[in-house]
C-alpha cells in the first residue's frame, strides 16, 4: 500500500478544528480552520512589514528633505500630498490588495501557512476582501479596545470568524503546502512504474488495523528516542512472529521486510476481501485502489497547483475541459476512497487535491472581472438607489441634531465654548476682518493647497469608513459619527451667524459641501443598513443577512470614496483657494446636477436588474 512518507500522522485527540464544506460535485471537503496563535502570528508579522515599510519611506522623504519645514514648490507639495494619503490608509491598503490580489494570503499569512477564503470554499473575492478588510477598523484598530474584539471573537467563535469575516462571509483556513506525499512503490518492481503486474501473493496476514499501526511505526521510528524505538520494536515483532516467521533476529529488519511484504499482497491484483459491515459482498481494497490511482493523483495535483496560480486561460484552450474533468474525477475518487475505508492521511491528502482543483476551476469561472469604470458608473450607485430608505434614515441622524445645533448656538450663545472648538470660535471672531482683507475662510498658498486637499480627503473617508463598520455595533456608532458631525456643523454655522460671517462660511462650503455631506449620509446609510441586516435578517439567517447585505453595502462604501475624493479635491484646491465667490457657487450648484445624473444612472442600471425588478413589482 502506498503510504504518507513522514508526514502528519492520524490521533485520535487532534485539537484540529475543520470546517465543512460540500463542493458543487457533492464531495465533502474539511480544511482546517486557522487558529487563533496562527492568526495572531500572521497579523504581528503583518503589522511589523507595514510598519518598516512606512518607516523606510519616512527615511527616503527625509532624505530628499520634504518631512522639514513643510513643503517647497508645487510638486513637492503635490508629493507630500500623495504621502499623506499613503500614510493614512497604508495598513488597509496592505490588507486588502494582498489579500485580494494574492489567493487571500498577505506575507505573514503566507508565512505562517494560513489564508483567506470564503465560507463556501471558493478564493476570496474582492469585494470580500475590502468589507474584511474595513471592518479591520472595528476588529483591531478600535481605540478602547485595540485587537481584543479580534482576538476575542477569534477565540470564541466556532469557525473562528471575527466580525469582518462574518460580514464578509470568509474563513481563514491553514495552507500548507504538502508536507508528505504518497510514497512511491518500488522502481521496476511489482506495482512499480514500469514494473510487471502484480500478482497473487497469497491473503494479507495482518489486520488493517495492525498494518496502520506497523505503518505509523515505521514512519516515527527515526523520531523516537532509541531505548523506546529498540522496545517498541520487539513488542511488534512478538505480536507478529506467530503468523509471520522470523527469518532474522534484528528486530527492526523484520518488520520492514514484514511491511513490505504486506504491501506487496494488498497491492496483487485479486488482493480482496470480505468486507465485515456488508454480508456476503467483497470489494477492491483500499490499497489496490490507492496503487492503481496515485499516479494519477500526484499529476492532477501538480497541474491544479499550477492553475491556482496562473489562472485556467494560462492552459490551451483544449486542455480546459478535460482539466474540467480530471477533477470530477479526482473528487469522485474521493469518495471512492471514504468508501473503501482509505487511511485517513490519504483521506486528507486528497482533500488538498481536491480542494486545489476546486479552487483552481471555480476562480477561473469568476475571473472575468467587469472594468473599474462599470462599478464607478452602475455599479455603486444602483446600491445607493437600492439603500434610499436607509440613506434617508442617515440623512435625518444628521440633519436632525445639525439644525438643534443651530439653534442651541444662535439662542444661547454663550454655549459656544461647549458646542465648538477654540480654533472654531477664534476663526469667527476673525471672520469679519479676514472677509474685509479679501482672505477667505481656510485660504491658503498654492503650494500648500494640495496638502490640505489629502488630508482633508483622508480625514472624510476615514469618518466614512467609521460610520460604514459602525453598522456591526448595533448601528450605535454609525449613529453616533452621524448625530457629532451633524451637531457639530450646525452649531458652526450658527457660531458664524452670531458673528454676522454667515456667508463668509457658506462660501467656503459651497463648493464641496453638496458632495462631502451626500458622501457622508451614503456611509451612514451604509452602516445602517448592517444594522438592519443584524436586528431584522427576514427570512434569512442573521449570517447570510449579514453577508448579503454587507455586499450591497460595501459597493455603497465605494460611491462614499468615489464622492469624497472629487469633494476633497475641490475643497482643498477651490473652496481654500482665493477664487471668486461665484466660482464657488456654481460648482455647488454643478455638483447637485452631476449627483442627478450619477444617480439616475444608478436606478436605470436597477430598473433593468431582474432581481430588484421583482422586488419592485412584489
Amino acid at each position: 500500500m502506498p503510504v504518507p512518507a513522514r508526514g502528519p500522522q492520524p490521533s485520535g485527540a487532534s485539537l484540529r478544528q475543520q470546517f465543512g464544506i460540500e463542493t458543487p460535485e457533492h464531495v465533502a471537503l474539511h480544511p482546517d480552520l486557522a487558529g487563533l496563535g496562527s492568526r495572531a502570528a500572521a497579523g504581528i508579522v503583518d503589522t511589523a512589514i507595514a510598519s518598516l515599510g512606512l518607516l523606510l519611506l519616512f527615511w527616503l522623504l527625509t532624505l530628499v528633505g520634504l518631512t522639514g519645514g513643510g513643503p517647497s514648490g508645487t510638486l513637492a507639495g503635490w508629493l507630500v500630498a500623495l504621502v499623506i494619503f499613503v500614510f493614512a490608509f497604508a495598513f488597509l491598503a496592505y490588507f486588502v490588495l494582498l489579500e485580494a490580489l494574492n489567493a487571500g494570503r498577505t506575507v505573514g499569512k503566507q508565512m505562517l501557512g494560513i489564508r483567506v477564503v470564503m465560507d463556501t470554499g471558493h478564493p476570496v473575492t474582492p469585494t470580500a476582501a475590502v468589507v474584511r478588510g474595513l471592518f479591520r477598523l472595528l476588529d483591531c484598530y478600535f481605540p478602547l479596545l485595540p485587537f481584543l474584539p479580534a482576538l476575542g471573537m477569534i477565540f470564541l467563535h466556532r469557525r473562528n470568524q471575527r466580525l469582518g469575516d462574518i460580514v464578509a462571509g470568509t474563513i481563514v483556513v491553514r495552507d500548507n503546502p504538502m508536507d508528505w506525499a504518497l510514497a512511491p512503490p518500488p522502481p521496476g518492481g511489482p506495482g512499480g512504474p514500469g514494473g510487471p503486474e502484480p500478482v497473487e501473493t497469497g491473503p494479507p496476514e495482518l489486520t488493517d488495523e495492525e498494518f496502520r499501526l506497523l505503518d505509523q511505526f515505521l514512519a516515527r521510528a527515526a523520531d523516537l528516542e532509541p531505548t523506546v524505538q529498540t522496545r517498541l520494536a520487539v513488542d511488534l515483532a512478538r505480536r507478529f512472529q506467530d503468523r509471520v516467521p522470523r527469518r532474522t533476529a534484528d528486530a527492526d529488519a523484520y518488520l520492514t521486510e514484514l511491511f513490505a511484504e504486506e504491501q506487496r499482497k494488498r497491492r496483487s491484483r485479486f488482493a480482496t476481501r470480505a468486507r465485515t459491515d456488508v454480508a456476503g459482498r467483497t470489494s477492491v481494497t483500499a490499497e489496490r485502489f490507492l496503487e492503481r490511482k496515485r499516479e494519477a493523483w500526484e499529476q492532477f495535483h501538480h497541474l491544479a497547483t499550477q492553475v491556482e496560480r496562473a489562472g485556467v486561460s494560462h492552459l490551451p484552450e483544449g486542455e480546459i475541459p478535460a482539466f474540467a474533468a480530471r477533477y470530477r474525477e479526482v473528487a469522485a475518487d474521493l469518495a471512492r476512497a471514504r468508501t473503501y475505508g482509505v487511511d485517513q492521511r490519504v483521506i486528507e491528502y486528497l482533500e488538498r487535491v481536491v480542494s486545489a482543483g476546486h479552487n483552481a476551476l471555480y476562480r477561473a469561472r469568476g475571473r472575468r472581472r467587469a472594468p473599474v469604470i462599470r462599478y464607478l458608473v452602475r455599479d455603486f450607485p444602483a446600491a445607493v438607489v437600492r439603500s434610499w430608505a436607509y440613506v434617508t434614515a442617515a440623512f435625518l441622524l444628521f440633519a436632525i441634531p445639525a439644525a438643534l445645533g443651530y439653534g442651541l448656538i444662535r439662542t444661547h450663545p454663550e454655549l459656544q465654548d461647549e458646542l465648538t472648538s477654540p480654533v472654531m470660535v477664534s476663526r469667527a471672531r476673525e471672520a469679519a476682518q479676514r472677509e474685509a482683507q479679501g482672505i477667505g475662510y481656510a485660504q491658503s498658498s498654492q503650494e500648500e493647497l494640495p496638502v490640505i486637499a489629502s488630508a482633508i480627503i483622508s480625514n472624510n473617508i476615514k469618518i466614512g469608513f467609521w460610520a460604514f463598520v459602525g453598522g456591526l455595533a448595533g448601528g450605535v456608532l454609525t449613529a453616533f459619527v452621524l448625530v457629532t458631525n451633524g451637531m457639530s456643523l450646525g452649531a458652526g454655522f450658527g457660531l458664524f451667524v452670531n458673528y454676522h460671517a454667515g456667508g463668509y462660511l457658506a462660501t467656503f462650503v459651497a463648493g464641496h459641501g453638496v458632495l462631502e455631506l451626500t458622501a457622508i449620509f451614503i456611509a451612514g446609510g451604509a452602516g445602517l443598513r448592517i444594522a438592519g441586516a443584524l436586528f431584522a435578517p427576514g427570512d434569512r439567517t442573521r449570517r447570510d443577512a449579514l453577508v448579503i447585505e454587507g455586499r450591497i453595502a460595501a459597493q455603497m462604501v465605494g460611491a462614499v470614496v468615489t464622492l469624497l475624493a472629487i469633494a476633497g479635491t475641490i475643497e482643498g484646491l477651490l473652496s481654500a483657494s482665493d477664487a471668486p465667490a461665484v466660482y464657488k457657487y456654481a460648482t455647488s450648484a454643478l455638483s447637485v446636477v452631476f449627483l442627478g445624473v450619477y444617480f439616475a444612472s444608478g436606478w436605470a442600471y436597477r430598473a433593468r436588474d431582474p432581481v430588484d425588478q421583482a422586488r419592485l413589482n412584489s
